[in-house]
């Protein structure tokens, strides 16, 4: 098999800039149909929330949370949790995507979707962890 060039290199500091991108030659390469690509560059669903939590020290601190589903065409869809400092809605979209691809390419009858919840899990104890996971699902 012989490709004609190699995916660019991408340097965009946004994980779903980046997926579009990629998601943008191989639908080309694979000559997709514009409403097999229109469905598949979305999401079916985004959700934002708002997790008070009792800190340890009894304190209240509110922690954002995200999930998303890519997709659920080829089944229920799977993807798991993600504790950073730095996670965002835009990061989390692009790694349910990612799971819808690697789910297809292995022939798994699931689609994509992640969660994630922007916090620092090295800074916080074991039971606020646990609290934090239980106001979360």
């Amino acid at each position: 098999m012989s490709y004609k060039e190699p995916a660019p290199i991408l340097h965009e500091k946004d994980p779903l800039e980046s997926m579009m991108k990629r998601f943008h030659v191989a639908a080309e390469y694979l000559k997709l149909d514009e409403e097999v690509y229109n469905v598949l560059k979305s999401s079916v669903k985004k959700v934002i929330v708002s997790l008070p939590i009792s800190m340890d020290d009894g304190k209240i601190k509110v922690f954002e949370g995200y999930r998303v589903i890519h997709s659920n065409i080829l089944g229920p869809s799977k993807g798991g949790l993600r504790y950073d400092a730095s996670v965002n809605l835009n990061e989390v979209t692009a790694l349910a995507a990612w799971m819808t691809w690697k789910c297809a390419v292995v022939d798994i009858p699931y689609g994509g979707a992640k969660g994630g919840i922007c916090c620092d899990p090295k800074k916080m104890s074991l039971s606020e962890l646990e609290r934090l996971t239980r106001a979360y699902t």
